[in-house]
């Protein structure tokens, strides 16, 4: 066990990775502000009173278009690394060690930031992050599927010209409904031409098909949500045999509307049925949430212990992109904090 006492305690001092998390939606409120007052013409909230009721997501569409108005809010190469900078403070605070970041790319080139300014401010946000903060961060690249296949094309060729140092994953977020995944199979090819990982989000908000669509046409590595899995058994039991882990995030599924209560969240049958969980934030910022709250509502809420959550924090850095080098250190560190049992 862990030098701290109690379980918020233990929590704390727990080494920590995560991978499923938005480098936009990181942004805490504070930062949002920030960019709001320094772009007014934008026409967000200019104080914290009338953020926090912005911040009051209705359903997943209401929080879709206020996530497209905070990237709006990005707009030069400055703003990118401030926010790189910002998410590695905020990770080391919750004794994260690594973290595979989603940077949606082309919602930056379309506020006019040139490509390979963008690539810079990636490079040396990751660089400057691990001297100041100690983490190690990597890079997954994400289409919107609400803009369609322009926007996919154009996130891939930026990918093809311009990748940054760290680069490990490509996947394709926003809304589900309408959208094909297979329509997105052969940029997906591309990309793991670059030995760019696919990690897909799925079954968030939509049906099981679109998991099935994300293995069978994108090759899905890892599954961002992947939550609807519960509807289809056969579903969990390809996800189980074939080691396909999910990226569940609990309280982002609550402030979106995806699951009505946390009693009802599916995180515990998807580990009763053998599925490799891992626990994640999301968008923190957004959501009022850290990677230390996850970890709370797991023990809370799903009554899991110390050991079960040492083994969750392990399974995140296991089903990470991360080198041999960070895995093994990582692995260490949480070993050394709580030693798996005999």
């Amino acid at each position: 066990m862990g030098a701290n006492t109690g379980i918020d305690g233990f929590i704390a001092g727990l080494p920590k990775a995560e991978l499923h998390v938005h480098l936009q939606g990181a942004a805490s409120m504070d930062t949002v502000l920030r960019l709001s007052q320094r772009y007014p013409e934008a026409g967000l909230p200019q104080d914290m009173e009338s953020m926090l009721a912005f911040y009051r997501f209705t359903d997943f569409a209401n929080f879709i278009e206020t996530y497209v108005a905070v990237s709006a809010l990005i707009r030069s190469a400055d703003d990118v690394y401030d926010m790189v900078i910002d998410f590695g403070r905020d990770l080391a605070a919750v004794n994260g060690r690594y973290a595979e970041v989603t940077v949606t790319t082309d919602s930056h080139l379309r506020a006019g930031i040139a490509p390979d300014a963008l690539a810079d401010a990636l490079t040396r946000g990751r660089r400057d992050a691990r001297a100041r903060s100690g983490v190690e961060l990597a890079w997954v690249y994400d289409i919107d599927g609400g803009f369609g296949l322009p926007s996919g094309e154009r996130t891939i060729a930026w990918a093809e010209r311009h990748l940054p140092e760290g680069s490990v994953g490509f996947g394709i977020g926003g809304p589900e409904a309408g959208i094909r995944r297979d329509d997105y199979s052969d940029m997906f090819r591309r990309a793991r031409d670059l030995g760019l990982h696919s990690v897909p989000h799925a079954g968030e908000t939509v049906g099981p098909d679109q998991i099935w669509a994300s293995i069978d046409a994108l090759g899905a590595e890892r599954v961002g949500h992947g939550i609807a899995a519960v509807r289809d058994p056969r579903l969990l039991d390809a996800l189980a045999e074939r080691g396909i882990p999910l990226e569940v995030c609990p309280t982002s599924n609550i402030r979106t509307g995806a699951v009505s209560r946390m009693a009802e969240h599916p995180l515990a049958v998807l580990r009763d049925a053998g599925v490799r969980v891992t626990l994640n934030t999301d968008d923190p910022g957004m959501f009022g949430t850290d990677l230390n709250r996850e970890y709370a509502v797991a023990h809370e809420v799903f009554g899991l212990g110390e050991a079960d959550l040492a083994e969750l924090a392990r399974e995140s850095v296991r089903a990470s992109f991360a080198g041999h080098d960070v895995k093994s250190r990582v692995l260490a560190e949480i070993d050394a904090y709580a030693p798996a049992s005999p």
